[in-house]
């Protein structure tokens, strides 16, 4: 068995918090530095907050220079073409540094070795712009996806919009956007994933903020279902599958009353498969030691001892 993967967690939800999960893991991250968020549809209310992204941003030494990057959506919404997309950071205030939407000048091809449905992604082409990675996620539900952690961030929202998008979701020759089915689905979205970290290396790392979860994805804007489940904290690793498994694991060990919607979205959408899948591509660990920064304290978290995270869920 492989050793553990390490995942930080901090119950501070804040700038503060996030320097703290991020002072951890950002070892690797050099040179050109592109952060990958999920910047939602315009007032969304549930994205993290861009004051607090930008307060971070201004206090780490690597990212005083970085970029955030987006792709255009495949469905018609506020941020389907780049002009659209554009008036969209406005509102939602990320204006306040440099955002590339990487698919604004046109695509790139990146393998994906060990793929059974593509051998490559098509990517915005700015993404060869940049030495490294950080991938800043709002872990929530998804309706499609069961739950949107690191992986759904990368594997749709590196994709272009046009043409990337549109492999992971449609069945060629299909006249329906959305027809890929389930488990398919959550395996596309993984192996998508899987080519932009294998394109960034070592040069990775993971940050997921488990705050103002809905069950709805932040492309819902707006229309986003109520949050029903607490707020718990930060957390951050160089393993997007511990990290992501570490959100979901927590999810599953509130109890009944927190979780019930959130676990019921992801379970009827298939979502674990986005777990099970990653492990069999070979990219993580679903073995990890939690790291309670506030506490100094470490905890060997085995795969189905969920009941040791009972005391990280905030009350």
């Amino acid at each position: 068995m492989n050793n553990p993967s390490i995942v930080y967690f901090t119950k501070d939800l804040s700038p503060k918090g996030l320097h703290k999960v991020y002072s951890r893991i950002n070892g690797n991250i050099t040179g050109k530095v592109a952060i990958k968020l999920h910047t939602g549809e315009k007032n969304g209310p549930n994205i993290i907050p861009s004051t607090w992204v930008k307060e971070f941003m201004a206090g780490e030494k690597e990212l005083a220079g970085a970029t955030i990057v987006e792709t255009n959506t495949y469905y018609e919404g506020d941020r389907y073409t780049t002009e659209q997309h554009r008036e969209t950071l406005k509102v939602n205030g990320w204006d306040f540094c440099p955002v590339d939407i990487m698919d604004e000048e046109g695509t790139v091809l990146l393998p994906i070795k060990g793929g059974k449905w593509m051998k490559e992604m098509s990517h915005g082409s700015h993404m060869l712009n940049y030495d490294s990675l950080l991938t800043l996620t709002h872990f929530k539900g998804h309706t499609m996806g069961g739950f949107g952690g690191s992986n759904k961030n990368i594997g749709i929202g590196c994709a272009d919009g046009r043409i990337g998008k549109k492999w992971i979701h449609s069945k060629e020759g299909s006249d329906d956007m959305w027809s890929i089915a389930q488990d398919e689905l959550m395996e596309r979205i993984s192996e998508s994933t899987k080519a932009t970290i294998d394109y960034f290396g070592k040069h990775n790392a993971y940050i997921n903020v488990m705050r103002n979860m809905s069950v709805s994805c932040d492309c819902e804007g707006t229309d986003a279902m109520p949050v029903v489940t607490p707020n718990v904290g930060i957390l951050g690793s160089l393993d997007i599958l511990a990290v992501d498994k570490a959100c979901v694991d927590i999810i599953y060990a509130m109890r009944e009353d927190e979780h019930h919607d959130m676990v019921e979205r992801i379970e009827t959408r298939g979502g674990l498969r986005q777990l099970s899948y990653m492990k069999e591509l070979g990219m993580g660990n679903d073995q990890y030691i939690l790291v309670d920064l506030d506490n100094n304290e470490a905890h060997i978290l085995p795969k189905d001892a969920v009941k040791n995270l009972k005391p990280f869920v905030s009350a």
